[in-house]
């Protein structure tokens, strides 16, 4: 059992939240305020960002103590909304946000995964038709390995997962979200991933 703070309780942290807790961790849901942040962070093992990625920085970088040694899993993503609401830029070309909390936060260890789906395959891989792909970036191997523990719980495969290398690698998974507009608008909200076929 591992004791997981997520930090967000819209869709995203509410569905990881249940599952995780079903795999039989102990898991607690911050909401935006910080000191409800600061509480849950201070007795975790891992926190998950599970915030709107355009004020994830700054949420996150007032938690710099709180988060000293942690494994901090970043799931959000960073963009700047079009009129209709959905993705429409990045909001840190040629950087990421991962990249700019692993500056923020020197002495956690930040890793990248979980983003480049439709929230709804985070926690239930295997109902989509096709393999899809968990991507995961991030300095630290063995921060890796207990994220690719969590993602197991969730349902994922180890073959499933594909490890990209350093944290800057997440600017590539983050810049796929470019992708979601367009196929939500050609697809409607029917569950998906970005991923690799071999």
């Amino acid at each position: 059992m591992t004791m997981i703070a997520i930090l967000g309780n819209g869709r995203v942290g509410g569905s990881l939240a249940t599952a995780l807790t079903r795999a039989g961790h102990e898991v607690t849901v911050a909401d935006r305020s910080p000191g409800s942040a600061a509480d849950a962070v201070r007795t975790a093992q891992i926190v998950i960002n599970a915030t709107p990625g355009a004020g994830s920085l700054e949420r996150l970088g007032e938690l710099r103590e709180e988060l000293r040694g942690k494994i901090l899993v970043d799931v959000s993503n960073a963009t700047v909304d079009g009129p209709d609401g959905l993705p429409a830029d990045l909001l840190y070309p040629g950087s990421s946000l991962a990249e700019q909390l692993q500056e923020a936060l020197p002495d956690t260890q930040v890793v990248k995964t979980l983003n480049t789906m439709l929230y709804t395959v985070m926690t239930a891989p295997a109902a989509l038709g096709q393999t899809p792909t968990a991507f995961l970036s991030g300095r630290d191997p063995e921060a890796k390995q207990a994220v690719r523990g969590l993602l197991t719980d969730l349902g994922w495969h180890q073959e499933w997962m594909t490890d990209l290398g350093g944290i800057e690698t997440a600017r590539a998974a983050e810049a796929a979200i470019l992708f979601v507009p367009h196929v939500i608008r050609s697809s409607g909200f029917t569950p998906f991933a970005i991923s690799i076929a071999r």
